[in-house]
Order: structure tokens, then C-alpha cells, then sequence
């Protein structure tokens, strides 16, 4: 079936080009489209398009499919184009002419629209606490280890000392940034576009205001034309949103793959978390944080695709934006997997004892040592060539770690700071 059926028949290599994999995309989509349909049914008794016995059995249809879908026993079947004409075969199937009513005053266009703002809506908020939870997973850590010191790099040389506190709370704080960025495009998919049809309006009398109100919309997309343009922008926001907590996560997962290794042996983790090799039998390899680190590069180029696919669309609708809903739920899916694994694999990381006095961290300290001459009342630039001249000559001895007081240093976390921006966000 198909909502667009004239009664012509296509043919069957363009019909399976057109359609393309959306029956099994749109399995993540029915849950909002029964929701949607349930409140389009309840608009269109208000208006008097149904009426009370109409609008009731509709919605006791709708109820039955949403309890199949629930009990995993709604299906998409070979012979339904999308989720959406499947549902309006259920309610004609069953209630006749009563059935056919439900498409009054709506398009295929603006059921994909609020399906996918209501998808979007809801999963948003999902990876906002996922993201919290990994921040305070990251904030305990850094609680528990602030007092071991951990060799701070540029360019990967050894430059000044860290801890493993300013570790996990620097990642902590950079995904509270990702917060900011996920709740921006909550707030652009929380406008309802229901009610745009086929992105021009519709001659009915429908209350846009009810069905914004019964979607829990915080307002609506009022000009239909834009909430036709908002395809698009919306997968555009969201994949721009979700690719920045990627990266992220890429770079953080980067640093633990780095900080097994033998060279580094700053961390390790049980051996159920990781794996081994075929032939060389001491290997325990992160593969885990590996395979998160090349999830989160792809999923940081489902962004670009998205602007390439859009940027140049006139307005109204193309089928152009059927291509970009499967990678926009595959991001959504994949960066909620990822955070799952990243909470579950990073409380249980072993935080080892590093030996700072150890030949190669030699250097790790010398600015501190220009800071104390500085202190002692040279100028930063005498105590530099100083310091520079011992380190060129190898007389330069370390005189140990020193305090940082100041906000943010490795002796200063503001923990309590950095859990507060989590509050206002």
C-alpha cells in the first residue's frame, strides 16, 4: 500500500529504488507516528472533520497498534511502503471509511517532520543523561585520584606535570560543552510541525495549537513553509550536535589507547574489558576504546554529509531528504551505545602510580623552576635563559613538583564549579 496510490502500477526496480530501507528505519519512527497520529485524530474531532464515534474508534485502533508495537509484535511488512501507510491500512483494515479519515489535512511530509521531531525530542534528552552520567563517572574519578601526578605533553614531548584529577575533569568540563550544544538542538526540534501538509498549509480548519499542546511541543513551527524547510535542518542540527560530543569522545578514547600502551603504562583495565591475540598470548589490547574511536570519526562525518545532501535545496519538499533519516537515527543509536560503553568500561580504569622521577619526566618540572627564580626576583626572561642554559649544558637537576593554587591548576580542580555548570545546564 501506498498513500500515494492512483491506482497505476510502477515499476518494481523504481519502487525498490524509491523505497529503499525506510520500512526498517521506520520502526524506530512508529512509536511518534502512532503518538502524532493520535493527536492529529483528537484535532480533527475537535473541529468537527470526525466526529465523537469517529475519533474514539480511531483512537482505540491507534491504542491496539501502539500495544503490538510494545509487545514487538508490529511489523512492517513487505508489502507497505512505509510505517505510515501501514498504519492507515490498520485503521481502514478495521473502521472502513471511518479509517480513511485520519490523512484529512495532513501530508506524508509533516507525518515524517513530527515523527522525526518527536524521535529527535525524546532521544536528545536520552543522550543528555547518558552524557551527565559519564560526567559524573568522570568527576568521581577525578575526586579519587586528584593526588596522583601524571606527566603533562605538547606535541607529545614531555612539557609540564598534570594529574590524573585535571585528566578526567578536563573531559568532564569539555562535555559539559556538549550539553550547551545537545539542549541548543533540543530546542530547535521542539517546535511542532504538524499541520504544514505537504509544506503549504491546508484549506481545512485545523487548531495547530491543539495538536503543539497535545505533542508536548514548547510552541510550534508557525510559518508551514518553514517547518517544510525545517527537513533538513533539524538532521543537520542534531548530527552536527551529536558529532561534536564525538569528538569528544574520540579524543578522550585516543588518550586511553595511548595510555595503556607500555610506553605510557599510566592505566590499565581488567581483563574482561579487554582483548588478546591470536598468536601473541600477553597482548590485552583496548579494543574497546578503539572501536569507540573510529564510531565517533564516523559518526563526526555523517555532519558533512548531511550539509552536502541539503545545501543547495530550493524550497519545499525533495525526496533527496529521504537519504539522510538513516543516518541521522544511525547517529542517534550509535552515540547512546557509545556512552553506554563508555560509562560501563571507564569505572573500572586502574589509575597506576607514576614514577615522576624517572630519566624521561626529567624536564617535567622546569617551569616551575624559572617560576621559583622568578619568584626569587629575576625576570621571567633571565630565569628562562637560566634555566634553558642548564638544561642545554645537563646540569639542570629538578627540584620536584611544586603547588598549583590557582582555579583549574592540577592543585585546584574546582570540582564543585565544574558540577555546578552541570546544574545550570
Amino acid at each position: 500500500m501506498k498513500l500515494w496510490d492512483k491506482g497505476i502500477s510502477i515499476d518494481k526496480k523504481i519502487e525498490k529504488f524509491t523505497v529503499g530501507n525506510d520500512r526498517e528505519l521506520d520502526m524506530y519512527l512508529a512509536e511518534y507516528d502512532l503518538t502524532a497520529s493520535k493527536a492529529h485524530a483528537r484535532m480533527l474531532g475537535k473541529v468537527g472533520i470526525m466526529d465523537q464515534q469517529e475519533m474514539d474508534a480511531v483512537l482505540k485502533e491507534l491504542a491496539k497498534l501502539q500495544e503490538q508495537l510494545e509487545n514487538g509484535q508490529f511489523q512492517i511488512e513487505e508489502e507497505f511502503e512505509d510505517v505510515h501507510s501501514k498504519i492507515e491500512y490498520e485503521l481502514t483494515r478495521a473502521l472502513g471509511e471511518t479509517g480513511k479519515k485520519i490523512h484529512t489535512a495532513r501530508s506524508r511530509n509533516d507525518q515524517v517532520l513530527v515523527a522525526m521531531q518527536l524521535y529527535f525530542k525524546e532521544n536528545l534528552k536520552e543522550i543528555h543523561n547518558k552524557t551527565e552520567d559519564l560526567i559524573g563517572v568522570l568527576l568521581k574519578l577525578a575526586e579519587e585520584h586528584k593526588e596522583k601526578l601524571l606527566p603533562g605533553y605538547t606535541h607529545l614531548q614531555v612539557a609540564m606535570p598534570s594529574s590524573f584529577g585535571l585528566w578526567f575533569s578536563a573531559y568532564a568540563e569539555l562535555l559539559i560543552d556538549d550539553l550547551y550544544l545537545l539542549d541548543a538542538g533540543l530546542k530547535i526540534v521542539d517546535q511542532n510541525p504538524l499541520g504544514s501538509a505537504a509544506g503549504y498549509g491546508s484549506s481545512f480548519p485545523i487548531d495547530r495549537e491543539f495538536t503543539t499542546g497535545e505533542l508536548g511541543f514548547s510552541t510550534m513551527k508557525y510559518n508551514v513553509v518553514a517547518a517544510q524547510m525545517s527537513r533538513g535542518k533539524c538532521e543537520r542540527t542534531v548530527t552536527s550536535n551529536i558529532a561534536s560530543l564525538a569528538n569528544t569522545l574520540s579524543r578522550f578514547a585516543m588518550d586511553v589507547c595511548l595510555y595503556m600502551s607500555q610506553n605510557f603504562d599510566f592505566i590499565s583495565f581488567p581483563d574482561e574489558l579487554t582483548t588478546g591475540s591470536s598468536i601473541m598470548p600477553h597482548k590485552k589490547n583496548p579494543d574497546v576504546f578503539e572501536l569507540i574511536r573510529g564510531k565517533c570519526n564516523k559518526l563526526q562525518a555523517i555532519s558533512n554529509e548531511m550539509i552536502l545532501i541539503t545545501n543547495n535545496l530550493p524550497s519545499g519538499y525533495h525526496r533527496d531528504f529521504q537519504l539522510i533519516k538513516e543516518n541521522s537515527i544511525y547517529a542517534v543509536e550509535n552515540i547512546k551505545e557509545i556512552l553506554d560503553i563508555f560509562i560501563h568500561s571507564i569505572a573500572s580504569i586502574n589509575v597506576k602510580d607514576v614514577d615522576l622521577n624517572d630519566e624521561k619526566y626529567k624536564y617535567l618540572f622546569t617551569v616551575d623552576s624559572i617560576n621559583d627564580l622568578v619568584m626569587q626576583g629575576r625576570s621571567f626572561r633571565d630565569a628562562y635563559k637560566e634555566i634553558g642554559e642548564q638544561v642545554q649544558n645537563d646540569t639542570y637537576s629538578p627540584s620536584g613538583s611544586k603547588k598549583h593554587t590557582h582555579t583549574g591548576s592540577k592543585d585546584n580542580l574546582a570540582l564543585e564549579e565544574i558540577r555546578n555548570k552541570i546544574q545550570k545546564s
